[in-house]
């Protein structure tokens, strides 16, 4: 029998510039913290060096140290544990979602909305699929940060249960992330969890967190404000599709098609 509840944990955090090792330590201090059952651990977007377009330097592989790395926090922790990194494949960079499951097994999104303003897109190769991932009885989607911008993309067309968002979300545009997380759960009548970094990078962009997680209906389960902290939330399907009964708003959804 699945379970009805999924419990989500997330670290905001400020980021050591371009610097992985530290950067686990960091993460993996405040993984040593939760003390109490957790199904999944939600890290931030290029979470080992932060938000850099010096991918040939930072890069690594799919075998490489931060993927043993997150699955050996899967396995120590019992969960899954999902964020993004630099990843080198065949000649390409991309700023890739790895979501690692208890017994390391993986599945990866490749953020398909290159950050254009910062030249993400001349660096990295956008992605092209979206992914549902399938988890102790929820559907969950991934994304990664400029995707919170593009509604069409992420349209709950698979009903899945949670929307998920890893960013590196600066100050100035941070009334877009609050609003636009509200928005991505209202008109998918799902969960969303958003969770966002601390600090001042190499380029002086501050990071405010805003981390969050919002109920199907948008309301406000946790915000993270600015302040460094693990937190969690617990979501329930039944209450999920309980609302999707009464409200079946995405029977009535446009029907269409996302081209390359």
């Amino acid at each position: 029998m699945q379970p009805e509840t999924l419990k989500i944990a997330w670290i905001q955090t400020d980021l050591e510039w371009e610097n992985p090792a530290v950067n686990w330590q960091r993460m993996g201090q405040k993984i040593a913290e939760i003390t109490t059952a957790v199904d999944l651990i939600v890290l931030p977007e290029l979470f080992t060096t932060g938000f850099t377009m010096n991918a040939q330097a930072v890069a690594e592989t799919m075998q490489g140290d931060t993927i043993a790395w997150l699955q050996q926090m899967a396995k120590v922790k019992n969960c899954a544990i999902t964020g993004s990194l630099v990843i080198k494949e065949k000649g390409n960079f991309y700023n890739r979602l790895v979501f690692v499951f208890p017994n390391g097994d993986l599945k990866t999104y490749d953020k398909r909305h290159l950050f254009t303003l910062a030249g993400e897109d001349k660096v990295y190769t956008a992605g092209r699929d979206k992914l549902i991932i399938d988890y102790k009885g929820f559907k969950i989607c991934p994304l990664i940060c400029y995707d919170l911008r593009f509604p069409v993309f992420s349209r709950n067309t698979e009903k899945y249960d949670l929307l998920l968002y890893v960013a590196n979300w600066p100050s100035p545009r941070i009334a877009a992330w609050d609003a636009l997380l509200k928005a991505r759960a209202i008109e998918n009548c799902c969960y969303v969890v958003g969770v966002n970094r601390l600090g001042i990078d190499a380029n002086a962009l501050d990071y405010p967190g805003h981390s969050q997680g919002i109920d199907f209906a948008g309301n406000l389960l946790h915000d993270s404000a600015s302040k460094a902290e693990l937190a969690w939330v617990e979501i329930n399907k039944k209450e999920l599709l309980d609302f999707r009964t009464r409200f079946a708003f995405l029977a009535d959804q446009d029907r269409f098609t996302v081209e390359d």
